[in-house]
């Protein structure tokens, strides 16, 4: 007989497409099969080069055909509900009814791009601080910044207003991918990702709509609006083998995604370190954020599911400063004539630092900056003749990092808001050692390692 039903979730990152299977077991939701492919879609933005930053929607949607057709066919004509998920704050602009080609490939029906603007990604910075301040001032609790789509949107209606008028629709890249699959005339956008484009008002869920008019903005390029978990539409074509008429949920915040996969009490944080690095908690049900933002604050409150939020503090500087650090020494050993692989030096400079438990020399990593203060800059202080070897410095480095990330959510804080257990995940925790002793140095909460963060698996158990 036919086996067990199927729910499909899809996470369209930065880097890479994710898909992932998830059934219904006697225990709960199990994954049963996963896909993911890199997108190698970064492309030039010859408007707004060298701020730009751009990905080409093609590859994005190669990558995920890609994905689907490495998946078990058996299983994905059991799909029955499929959730998406994506990177927030971008936007992609397409043709309402010209937005993709559907052809027979395969198993089933697939869709390429087609009438479709490249994606301004959330990396975006051709916003300058400048450029924001001649701005509206938003009401929301979100503070604008480059790289979010109603800002990226005035970029262009200020300055290349001929490239809007070739386009009738946008949406960030999930919901681009949902509109495609239910056919919808308007894009339908979640809560979610709405607040992630500024000039939108949580409290009452719309659009700054008159603010926007009046600066002559293209407000007719807004999505509608619905609640994270509803049902945007049915898919209106055998999508590789998945039934028509499948149930898609509006698409999500891939970072709202990720805590769901893995947040099951209220009383547990969740920290993850990995290129970047965030700190999360659950907020108390009712709570709803403050009218306006504080630009000075490390923490921001993300819309959630059932109207709860999150609170957020997220750091710019995670796994990718001690790539950096790992780059430097490599280049030092370059210079005086060694060859050494980067991947080599990992291990090595880990196994020195667990050597050293102590160390006075004090390191403020924030090479990258922070969005609440991006002028700030990194330092090394309390530097001895005696604490100058590889695995003193490693140490104090690790060290730094969740220290930087302590500063931005305070103990207190957590400790006010009922925090019990802390949920360590990422791949820059999960090998390193010296980063977990650290985290269970200066956060006094029992730490559970080992929690997958999977945005398409939470993609998945929303629906």
């Amino acid at each position: 007989g036919p086996g067990p039903t199927c729910v499909l979730g899809i996470d369209l990152g930065t880097t890479s497409v994710k898909a992932a299977l998830v059934t219904g077991t006697e225990r709960g939701l199990a994954l049963a099969q996963s896909c993911s492919r890199e997108t190698q879609a970064h492309s030039d933005s010859p408007g707004a080069a060298p701020q730009g930053m751009e990905q080409d929607v093609q590859k994005i949607i190669r990558a995920l055909n890609e994905c689907l057709a490495a998946l078990p066919q058996q299983q994905l004509q059991q799909v029955t509900h499929i959730g998406i998920s994506g990177q927030m704050h971008g936007v992609v602009f397409w043709k309402s009814d010209k937005g993709c080609k559907w052809s027979e490939s395969g198993p089933g029906p697939a869709f390429e791009a087609d009438k479709v603007s490249h994606l301004v990604t959330w990396q975006d910075g051709r916003c300058s601080p400048t450029f924001l301040t001649s701005l509206p001032l938003p009401q929301s609790h979100v503070s604008l910044a480059t790289g979010f789509g109603c800002a990226t949107v005035f970029w262009y209606s200020k300055n290349s207003p001929d490239f809007l008028k070739a386009y009738d629709a946008a949406g960030t890249i999930q919901d681009y991918v949902v509109a495609m699959l239910c056919d919808l005339r308007k894009p339908l956008m979640s809560v979610q990702n709405a607040a992630s484009w500024g000039y939108f008002n949580c409290r009452n869920k719309s659009w700054n709509t008159e603010i926007l008019k009046n600066s002559g903005f293209p407000v007719h390029l807004l999505p509608e609006v619905g609640d994270p978990g509803s049902i945007a539409g049915r898919t209106t074509c055998a999508w590789h083998g998945i039934p028509q008429g499948a149930k898609v949920g509006i698409a999500l915040g891939d970072f709202q995604c990720s805590v769901y996969s893995c947040l099951t009490e209220k009383t547990d944080a969740v920290l993850n370190i990995s290129t970047s690095a965030q700190l999360t908690i659950s907020m108390p049900l009712g709570f709803q954020p403050p009218e306006a933002p504080d630009p000075s604050s490390a923490v921001t409150y993300f819309p959630y599911f059932n109207g709860d939020y999150l609170a957020v503090a997220a750091s710019l500087n995670g796994g990718n400063v001690l790539a950096a650090f790992v780059g430097m020494v490599a280049q030092w050993a370059q210079e005086l004539g060694f060859q050494v692989q980067e991947s080599a030096i990992y291990p090595r400079i880990i196994q020195a630092a667990l050597a050293q438990k102590h160390s006075k020399l004090s390191v403020q990593p924030t090479i990258f900056g922070e969005r609440h203060l991006p002028e700030l800059l990194a330092s090394v202080s309390s530097i001895g003749a005696s604490e100058l070897s590889l695995g003193h410095v490693t140490r104090a480095l690790c060290r730094g990092l969740v220290e930087n990330l302590c500063s931005m959510f305070p103990v207190q804080q957590l400790q006010e808001l009922g925090v019990s257990r802390i949920l360590g995940s990422g791949s820059a925790l999960a090998r390193n050692e010296v980063l977990r002793q650290e985290v269970e140095r200066i956060f006094p909460f029992p730490v559970l390692y080992g929690k997958d963060v999977d945005a398409a698996v939470g993609a998945a158990m929303v629906m």
